[in-house]
């Protein structure tokens, strides 16, 4: 799905968390159902006259009486050259098209990381991919070994 707007962007902004890009539409255009059907969605954002497109969950959608303001959360591993390109266009009018990306909101969230595979069920219980590790390939403890130094065995009494 795709939808093409006229709209005002109107901010980017980023915090240590996260980046938010968001667009008020005007008129006719914020009328398109389009828009409702993929909120929540992960979406590629492009904007008439930049090569780079953002890839953005579709965070949310509100309307009042003036406006419809369209709030979009920035993918984490996007480049500072494909930010900085949609940011020399804040506060400026805009056609900016939104399409439904292929990846989902779990994918755009995963974290690459080392350690145990594992996938969490619907209702929140995990499964753990078998034959990644067994009992003897986790380290011994050395009995002989004391944890805590003299100084820190005073302490504690």
């Amino acid at each position: 799905m795709q939808v093409t707007v006229k709209a005002n962007f109107n901010k980017q902004t980023k915090d240590s968390k996260k980046e938010l890009v968001q667009f008020y539409v005007k008129g006719e255009d914020e009328k398109k159902p389009e828009l409702n059907q993929m909120t929540r969605e992960v979406v590629e954002l492009t904007i008439e006259g930049i090569e780079q497109k953002l890839t953005c969950e579709f965070n949310k959608i509100s309307k009042d009486s003036k406006k419809t303001v369209l709030d979009f959360i920035v993918k984490g591993d996007t480049s500072s050259d494909q930010s900085f390109n949609f940011y020399k266009k804040a506060g400026s009018d805009v056609t900016l098209t939104i399409v439904e990306s292929q990846m989902s909101i779990d994918e755009f969230y995963d974290n690459d990381h080392e350690g145990v595979e594992y996938k969490v069920g619907q209702d929140g219980t995990v499964e753990v991919t078998p034959n990644q590790m067994s009992l003897e390939d986790v380290p011994e403890d050395d009995p002989e070994e004391d944890i805590f130094s003299e100084t820190d065995e005073d302490l504690l009494q």
